[in-house]
């Protein structure tokens, strides 16, 4: 069944939200990377530390969602450096993709963030990411480290992003 975007909402992450997270990003990653069972375990330990220590003053989850049916995440947390967020478990199932619902997670997750009065957003990624990075681009963010890696079971090229959010 097709998805609606006019019918996709995007919800404050909830508490049950949180084993489809952690095996969405397994799953999908392991299907599309080749990424190992390491990789489901940083999800594991993001997720339940997001759970366990986060602030919701300064920090929030978002899940777009069509009804029951969840299509998508972003997490905006604090980085431990003062005036820094962190843009976490950005993801979308593939049938999601092209609708437009990156978008409005990505301008969500900003929106927060300079609301919150961080200076800046800091993120962490793969190159191999092509269609996620072209988004950062898109909204103004930089890539401002890359190196390659030995992570998740891949050779990878590992890549820091960061937006002003004070000209954003």
């Amino acid at each position: 069944m097709a998805i609606d975007p006019d019918n996709v909402e995007l919800r404050r992450f909830l508490s049950s939200d949180a084993d489809w997270l952690v095996e969405r990003h397994a799953a999908l990653y392991a299907e599309r990377d080749g990424f190992d069972g390491s990789f489901r375990d940083v999800v594991a330990d993001i997720v339940d530390g997001f759970l366990r220590d986060h602030d919701p003053a300064t920090e929030r989850g978002w899940i777009a969602a069509a009804g029951d049916r969840r299509l998508g995440s972003i997490f905006c947390v604090q980085s431990g450096e003062e005036g820094i967020a962190k843009l976490r478990l950005f993801l979308l199932e593939p049938d999601a993709r092209g609708l437009g619902l990156g978008q409005r997670l990505l301008e969500a997750c900003i929106k927060f963030a300079k609301d919150k009065e961080y200076r800046s957003m800091r993120l962490w990624t793969h190159e191999s990411h092509r269609a996620a990075c072209v988004l950062y681009a898109r909204y103004g963010f930089l890539c401002v480290d890359a190196f390659p890696v030995r992570s998740f079971g891949q050779d990878l090229v590992e890549q820091t992003w960061e937006l002003d959010l004070q000209i954003a």
